[in-house]
């Protein structure tokens, strides 16, 4: 394929994820069109057929865009912190909060787990839970937390967060539920330190 394909196939790919993206946010998965998002896009399905395979590969790679998204802010968010143990403390945080954004609650956290299946599955939480291993590693090994299986750790922390914020997204209130959610993870995360004083 020459240069220009390639450039001509990947601004299509992203007209179609801005198209979907806003789509999908609007109506849900079930109700978008996919005619009226290619349209939107000013392309075909056969486009979108080349680019992503259907209806719900464009989901997974919206998805992937805005989970990573949300990663990369809740990082940004946590690079304040005095230490790693804060530092994922408000990572986990900022990712709950982001579960009051419509976008979120609608593409991420409702129509990705149903359509999609498992979230742990999802390339962009394998990235997290491979970040939060590492961080759990350190910790470990600083003496900070309990000498536990850090990937046993690990994935519960992960799933913890993300289904913290499901919860708050699937509530009639959500921003009533977000500092029950936020205070419940940190509860359950203390428990995995050596020196619970701490």
């Amino acid at each position: 394929m020459s240069a220009t394909r390639v450039e001509k196939a990947e601004q299509n790919r992203k007209k179609l994820l801005a198209s979907a993206r806003k789509a999908f946010a609007e109506k849900g998965y079930a109700e978008a069109s996919m005619d009226e998002l290619t349209a939107e896009a000013g392309l075909t399905r056969g486009a979108l057929y080349h680019s992503f395979g259907d209806k719900r590969g464009l989901l997974a790679a919206v998805v992937d865009q805005i989970d990573s998204e949300m990663a990369a802010k809740a990082k940004i968010r946590a690079s304040s912190a005095q230490n790693d143990w804060d530092a994922m403390l408000l990572e986990a945080k900022a990712y709950i909060e982001m579960a009051l954004e419509p976008e979120v609650q609608q593409i991420v956290l409702r129509d990705g787990p149903a359509v999609l299946g498992d979230p742990s599955r999802w390339p962009s939480q394998s990235s997290c839970l491979a970040e939060t291993l590492r961080t759990v590693e350190s910790l470990i090994a600083k003496g900070i937390l309990r000498p536990v299986d850090p990937e046993a750790a690990s994935r519960l922390l992960s799933g913890a967060a993300f289904n913290a914020a499901m919860w708050v997204a699937a509530k009639e209130n959500p921003q009533a539920s977000l500092s029950q959610a936020i205070e419940a993870f940190k509860a359950l995360a203390e428990g995995l330190l050596l020196d619970r004083q701490s």
